[in-house]
């Protein structure tokens, strides 16, 4: 008897620990997001950027020497690599500067629709089938950033269309993944990183004036930015190898409530109830788009996980 359920047993315990993992990952990206408000109303998206990203670096030479210095640089479609690297850049940098100006949770509910954005472009971008129920989630998924954003002269404000445009390029990202993934993810992230202090250098260029005076204490700040970032990527990332995806996925969407929370507590933000019924509809459209690739995957299980390839599972900031 005990033979018989002892992999069970190893199974389970497996599956909770990934689900510990994601829901710690998906705390500390809150943390990081939130300390990201605070920081970037002293310091520049590009200081605040050019900081975390050497730090993340730094923390990861380890895992960069083990996989060889050549495995990283000499790769596979390096355009693509540095196209990938650019928008995930633009991303992040496009985050901390939205939520300088709007509330957290007005800023996660715009970055929470990248899978749908995902999902409404592989069809004409990567030749996808996708079927009527999964065209409605979409469509509905779209009406919730509608809500949301509350269109309106004064709704369309430059930190909106900010947002926009960082979640959109968050989903190109993230659709330069699927033609990537043969890529080891340690060659992904040490590109990733590259690219974002390459980029975020680039606007310190643009304005050296404003690079603030930093004490060792606001360094230690920033750099700890990174390294909460880079800490819960590979929670995530180990979650995602313990336990089935359709068990942690949707645990990614409790950023939205750690938004509310941190918001609230840190910051005295309230979400306007447009902000809850445009968030509860991505939610809801994306968690049907997950599930339903979920359903075509047990229908085809030679297939690569759609899970990772829709763009959930994989938070960068």
């Amino acid at each position: 008897m005990t033979v018989a359920t002892a992999p069970f047993a190893h199974t389970s315990n497996a599956a909770r620990t990934g689900v510990l993992f994601m829901l710690l990952g998906m705390l500390m990206f809150s943390l990081n997001d939130t300390m990201g408000k605070w920081l970037v109303s002293t310091y520049s998206v590009s200081q605040l950027m050019t900081i975390r990203s050497l730090a993340a670096l730094v923390v990861l030479i380890p895992f960069f020497v083990k996989r060889g210095w050549r495995s990283l640089l000499i790769v596979d479609r390096p355009w693509l690599q540095g196209l990938r690297s650019l928008l995930f850049a633009f991303d992040a940098s496009a985050f901390y500067f939205a939520v300088a100006y709007m509330p957290l949770a007005d800023a996660m509910t715009y970055w929470l629709a990248a899978p749908i954005y995902v999902a409404a472009a592989s069809p004409l971008l990567l030749g996808e089938k996708v079927g009527w129920r999964r065209w409605t989630a979409i469509i509905i998924g779209f009406l919730g950033v509608l809500i949301a954003l509350e269109p309106s002269a004064e709704s369309f404000s430059l930190p909106a269309l900010i947002a926009l445009a960082g979640s959109t390029a968050y989903a190109f990202a993230l659709l330069l993944g699927r033609t990537l993934r043969a890529t080891p993810d340690t060659t992904l992230i040490f590109w990733q990183l590259s690219g974002a202090l390459i980029f975020s250098l680039a606007g310190v260029g643009v304005n050296p004036a404003g690079w603030a005076p930093m004490d060792l204490q606001a360094l230690a700040c920033l750099s700890l930015l990174g390294i909460v970032a880079m800490l819960a990527h590979l929670l995530v990332t180990r979650s995602l190898k313990l336990a089935d995806a359709a068990t942690v996925v949707p645990l990614q969407y409790t950023l939205l409530f750690w938004a509310v929370i941190f918001g609230w507590i840190f910051f005295g933000d309230t979400p306007r109830w447009t902000v809850i019924l445009g968030s509860a509809l991505i939610v809801a459209s994306g968690l049907f788009i997950f599930f339903r690739e979920q359903q075509l995957k047990r229908r085809k299980p030679l297939q690569p996980d759609p899970a990772m390839e829709a763009g959930h599972g994989e938070v960068t900031r």
